[in-house]
């Protein structure tokens, strides 16, 4: 299981030096002056490490180990120093403006106030200091070679750094927990899994048609605009009507936060070509117009609590409206089927998903999970959106807030935020077949918080739990159109997105066929025994059909013994976790922005 969570890791160790000094060198000042700091002093209690700057930029030039870095081999072996190299001259492709905007949201200030806390400062004025890291970044990615850790040592005027190993061994030791936890939970799935396959014959799997093509129907492709007066929600919307001979059952797709309509057309496309009608609409507030108004400075927040309402009502309004239009509008009369919906929906469009299946949003959870000294010590990213949800409480007064639309007859959820917007409560509410996708290298909606035992929560007889082994957050989101002015992603964040987009149409179908289109013999696909004989090397498929809480509660361990055990460490390892974790900014920022 070593190779499991490999991405973020990577991730992790390469930009780990990187946004420890390219945020918190400027808690110590900044100034226009050439100075740079001359010595990082790293302590741990009545010990303390320091080494000159000057070393570190000479290695990463020359890659050579000269006398005086060789004296520090002792605390950073070979490999170790090898990624150090890497995380020196690699830079963080994310402009100035983009940082700026970031840094203003809560989940901006939310990385900030935990990464200023690894560096000692001489005064205690947290805003003040919170400012300070705010334009550190601003400038130091506007540097000719972007933001690199040599740049930002040659820009800043300190002459010393001193990092809090002993804070920054305890964030080590939840990282590392969080990582150890979710690996056992995945082997546990795959163990499973496999236990399922075992259980059908390999002649019920071989003989199945290949559903990764495309399939006979022809199509119409609309873009429809509707208006809802009474929530003043313009929805731009995008379906595709197949040529059929009777009405075609109906599947809607919700994007996730910062997308739009376009990144799921591979999907919908797939879908229509085998009979089904297939709408897509934009999510005014929480699509990628929406993270353009943030980035440029138009909006102050990625999100407003009310999208949780909205979204799923978004796609009330939209079937409505249709069942209008298929009374009236030539295009679609006769052709649309809308009693029979199944819905889609990948991140914040997963949560849609789950809200119009039924799922209940558990205010009780979120006041609970919200707390200013549980979220503090989180590095569940998809936490920080879920608890905006709380504002909702106030506005509805006492009166049960009800998403669920009983047209929709299954769900399938892509890496949804689950774990507090819902809690057990909440999913257990729904009725209707469902199916969670989660991927193991999920950084923003941990796989095991917010899928795998949430899907332990579900008490309907037909559900599912998929898992991408190998892929992000991002691997399942499609290209947009060419005109969208979406910020693209570096590859290592999306990872295989070729095969974990096969994997999502060939699941999608038979899923969809089975339990909103009423063809019962698709379910054959849907099994352990199918997963594993289309699983690829580069990225692993496996699904199972039952995981129970209790099955789990062996891989979910102690977070305080898990410290305490980090901290007893030997000093040379107390100061690779403290490369290793000063990491985390740059993945995190760069995250939590595509949230």
């Amino acid at each position: 299981m070593n190779s499991l969570f490999g991405n973020w890791a990577s991730t992790l160790r390469k930009s780990l030096l990187l946004l420890a000094l390219s945020i918190l060198l400027p808690i110590l000042g900044i100034s226009n002056s050439v100075m740079a700091a001359e010595r990082i002093y790293a302590s741990y209690s009545p010990l303390e490490i320091a080494f000159p700057v000057s070393i570190l930029e000479n290695y990463a030039k020359t890659g050579a180990i000269n006398d005086e870095l060789s004296k520090y081999q002792q605390y950073l072996p070979a490999p170790q120093l090898q990624e150090l190299r890497r995380v020196l001259l690699q830079p963080v492709k994310v402009s100035p403006a983009v940082v700026s905007q970031f840094l203003y949201t809560a989940q901006g200030e939310f990385l900030l106030r935990r990464l200023a806390k690894l560096i000692k400062t001489p005064w205690n004025q947290a805003e003040s200091g919170l400012q300070t890291l705010r334009s550190a970044l601003i400038l130091a990615t506007a540097e000719p070679g972007g933001l690199t850790l040599l740049n930002l040592l040659r820009k800043y005027p300190t002459s010393s750094i001193h990092l809090d190993l002993v804070h920054s061994l305890g964030i080590a030791a939840e990282l590392e927990n969080l990582i150890s936890e979710t690996s056992r939970a995945i082997a546990l799935v795959i163990k499973q899994s496999n236990i399922e396959a075992d259980t059908i014959p390999s002649a019920n799997v071989s003989s199945l048609p290949d559903l990764q093509t495309e399939g006979q129907f022809t199509m119409d492709k609309y873009h429809l605009k509707f208006f809802d007066s009474t929530r003043d929600r313009l929805l731009f919307t995008d379906i595709y009507v197949p040529h059929v001979q009777s009405p075609a059952p109906v599947i809607v797709i919700s994007h996730g936060l910062g997308l739009d309509s376009s990144n799921f057309r591979y999907l919908a496309t797939h879908l229509a070509s085998h009979g089904f009608t297939v709408v897509v609409p934009n999510h005014p507030g929480s699509d990628a117009k929406q993270l353009q108004l943030l980035l440029n400075g138009s909006a102050s927040e990625v999100a407003a609590p009310e999208e949780f309402q909205d979204r799923p009502m978004d796609v009330k309004y939209i079937l409505d409206q249709l069942e209008e239009s298929s009374q009236s509008d030539s295009r679609f009369q006769n052709r649309l089927n809308l009693q029979q919906v199944g819905v889609f929906g990948q991140s914040f469009g997963g949560y849609t998903a789950l809200a119009l299946a039924g799922a209940e949003i558990n205010f009780q959870q979120l006041k609970q999970d919200c707390q200013p000294e549980s979220l503090q010590d989180t590095w569940n990213m998809s936490l920080l959106l879920q608890c905006r949800a709380l504002e909702l409480s106030a506005k509805q007064s006492g009166k049960e807030l009800n998403l669920r639309d009983e047209r929709v007859k299954a769900a399938i959820a892509v890496n949804p935020m689950t774990s507090s917007i819902f809690g057990k409560l909440g999913l257990s509410q729904i009725k209707t077949p469902v199916m969670l996708v989660g991927s193991s290298e999920d950084t923003v909606a941990p796989a095991l918080y917010e899928q795998i035992l949430p899907f332990s929560w579900f008490a309907n007889a037909h559900k599912y739990l998929v898992i991408l082994v190998g892929a992000t957050h991002f691997s399942t989101i499609g290209n947009s159109n060419p005109e969208s002015t979406q910020v693209a992603l570096p590859a290592e964040m999306v990872g295989d997105a070729t095969q974990a987009r096969r994997y999502i149409n060939v699941l999608s179908l038979p899923f969809f066929q089975s339990y909103v289109a009423g063809r019962l013999q698709s379910s054959s696909y849907l099994n352990a025994a199918y997963a594993k004989s289309i699983s690829s090397k580069s990225l692993g498929l496996s699904i199972v059909q039952s995981l129970s809480t209790k099955e789990l509660a062996a891989v979910l361990s102690d977070n305080i013994n898990a410290t305490n055990s980090a901290r007893k460490k030997s000093p040379d390892i107390i100061v690779r976790f403290g490369f290793w974790i000063l990491d985390i900014g740059v993945s995190l920022l760069q995250v939590t922005i595509f949230l």
